[in-house]
């Protein structure tokens, strides 16, 4: 088998395939499990490191950490690219340990080394509304104006975050093994597939 990576839109439905996955595989699945165990070693509260990790760090001139790395005095920076360094020996720890789904964190750039299955899922928004609408009480206090608003705003961060650690542009199909659309397909389909490739080349 292979580590799993899972990068998505907000909405997609990539959790659910991630935990569906985990679960037909019998293995360990991680997505806030990796913010609970960064906040545990830098004794910084999980809002705080959850916020940290959904948005790209402001710097006031380029800075790739992803490619190059040049670091100056900065203290809310360097605290962050601190939280990133700590995510990424998280992951590479859970990773060595066993066999395992990582949703998010740019695992798929983490362990690239270990040539982990990486998808990114994808749907249209119509499907995310709906599906953001159905897992979480909260989006209906939301027009579906503000949702997409919401929507859009996380995807947003999401791509910066993930650009600027990894020089990578995130969503983009030549990083991946798998992007799928789950605007219409159901997940438990897709996790078939999933497991049925991953199963063929162990043969």
């Amino acid at each position: 088998m292979r580590i799993i990576t899972i990068g998505r839109e907000f909405g997609s439905g990539g959790r659910e395939l991630g935990h569906q996955l985990a679960k037909r595989l019998q293995v360990p699945y991680y997505d806030q499990e990796i913010i609970s165990a960064i906040a545990k070693r830098t004794a910084l509260a999980e809002k705080y490191v959850q916020a940290v990790i959904e948005h790209r760090p402001f710097q006031p001139f380029p800075l790739s950490v992803g490619r190059s790395f040049f670091l100056y005095h900065d203290p809310v920076l360097e605290q962050n690219l601190s939280i990133y360094r700590e995510q990424s020996l998280i992951i590479e720890e859970l990773a060595a340990k066993s066999d395992c789904v990582i949703v998010g964190r740019c695992a798929d750039y983490i362990l690239r080394e270990k040539n982990p299955f990486r998808i990114f899922v994808y749907a249209d928004e119509a499907s995310k509304l709906k599906r953001c609408r159905a897992r979480d009480p909260e989006p209906d206090k939301l027009s579906d104006k503000e949702l997409k608003r919401k929507i859009a705003a996380v995807d947003r961060n999401r791509a910066a975050y993930y650009d600027f650690y990894t020089g990578q542009k995130w969503g983009d199909k030549v990083n991946y093994d798998l992007c799928i659309n789950l605007s219409t397909v159901p997940v438990a389909h897709v996790a078939d597939a999933v497991i049925s490739f991953l199963k063929s080349e162990e043969k």
